[in-house]
């Protein structure tokens, strides 16, 4: 007798979590639970539900300890936990040619669920949001020739093979996934991330208060978490190369270990041309983005595959050119340069960033074609197209 194969996703982060990584995998599973059974392993609290309607993903949830973040030493203990209380739930319910899936938050899941997952006969992919050890190799918090960076890449030799499918949200992770010893190109498949915010390029208001009641004024602007892999003080520092031109207001706003530095930095410095500011509710982040002419986005050096571009698809959303500190090849260099929306500088250097700004503001005619085009471009990162992948890829893998 044979089963209809059924889809398993096992995710720390799934609604009502707030987070952008629980947003994109409750629409994932929704798309695929219009095609087969699906089961969503969620590790997120209150996100179990009685009984689930026909045609949506059942939801169960699994024990989860969440320390602070500031505690690495708990929070690695926890997720450790995790993956042990999924490895038993996904070996208890997988079976032969169903499809099991896992993301990289935190990085001890994938090895735990693709395990259980390979000893059921089933099916596994793999959703790569952050790619360890390179990660902690850019933020400085390993070396390659450490224990950890050694282990990890040992582990994930094995891992990468015994995958079906990888997705990867950027094209410039594919790379870094070939390097490892039989991996190939055709388990690799590009599915990028979609904007959150609805699509439509918006007229800058000029008597917007962030314009320090000067309707002249050029403002730029960065927001978002600021982790490990960004560079804010590159920000800053252009700030500082402009606080003579009166036209040029930098508009600061986020949260992370990077913003922890550039309060510390506006304490020290206060210019004039710098105003910081909590991160604004989500139901208002449309309007405040645009409030700014344009959006700076700050990598560090060689990010390339590691850091996601998601913030990317929301300032492209409100209709606002770019200024992206990266590598080239970086998915988000690749889409500033192939839609023309804005420009791409060299990571950490302060000076060229501020050009970019310089040149943005003294033409702010092809500042806003840029803008509208990145409206256009946009529309290429949609819902629809991403989750229809997701479905097309399952649908394939369980057929095999």
């Amino acid at each position: 007798m044979t089963t209809t194969p059924s889809f398993i996703l096992a995710t720390e982060f799934y609604p009502p979590d707030p987070s952008t990584t629980a947003t994109y995998l409750g629409a994932i599973a929704g798309a695929i639970a219009l095609d087969m059974t699906t089961i969503v392993l969620s590790g997120t609290p209150g996100s179990a539900k009685s009984e689930a309607a026909e045609g949506t993903p059942a939801v169960i949830e699994i024990a989860n300890w969440k320390p602070p973040k500031h505690a690495l030493s708990r929070r690695l203990i926890a997720s450790t936990a995790l993956a042990m209380r999924m490895f038993w739930a996904i070996y208890r319910r997988a079976r032969r040619h169903d499809v099991v899936m896992s993301v990289t938050s935190p990085f001890t899941l994938p090895y735990a669920i693709t395990l259980a997952a390979r000893l059921r006969g089933a099916r596994t992919a793999l959703l790569i949001y952050d790619l360890y050890p390179e990660a902690l190799e850019v933020a400085g918090i390993a070396k390659p020739t450490s224990l950890i960076a050694r282990a990890l890449r040992r582990a994930n030799a094995w891992l990468f093979r015994a995958l079906s499918a990888i997705f990867v949200i950027g094209r410039d992770v594919a790379p870094l996934l070939l390097r490892y010893p039989g991996v190939g190109a055709e388990k690799i498949h590009f599915v990028p991330n979609w904007t959150l915010l609805p699509i439509g390029f918006r007229e800058p208001d000029l008597g917007n208060p962030l314009r320090n009641s000067d309707p002249a004024q050029f403002v730029v602007g960065l927001c978002g978490n600021l982790g490990f892999t960004h560079a804010p003080r590159t920000v800053f520092e252009a700030a500082r190369l402009l606080r003579q031109d009166d036209h040029i207001h930098f508009v600061l706003s986020g949260w992370g270990v990077g913003w922890a530095e550039l309060k510390s930095l506006q304490a020290s410095e206060n210019l004039e041309n710098v105003t910081l500011l909590d991160p604004v509710p989500e139901d208002q982040l449309a309007e405040f983005l645009a409030a700014a002419d344009a959006w700076i986005i700050p990598y560090r050096r060689n990010v390339a595959g590691v850091s996601i571009p998601s913030r990317l698809y929301n300032f492209l959303a409100v209709g606002r050119a770019v200024i992206v500190g990266t590598d080239a090849n970086s998915e988000a260099g690749l889409a500033v340069t192939e839609e023309d929306i804005g420009w791409v500088v060299p990571p950490e250097d302060a000076v060229t960033l501020a050009q970019a700004v310089s040149e943005a503001a003294a033409d702010r005619d092809a500042t806003l074609r840029r803008g509208r085009q990145a409206a256009t471009a946009a529309l290429k990162y949609s819902e629809q197209a991403s989750t229809l992948r997701y479905r097309e890829i399952v649908r394939q893998l369980s057929a095999d």
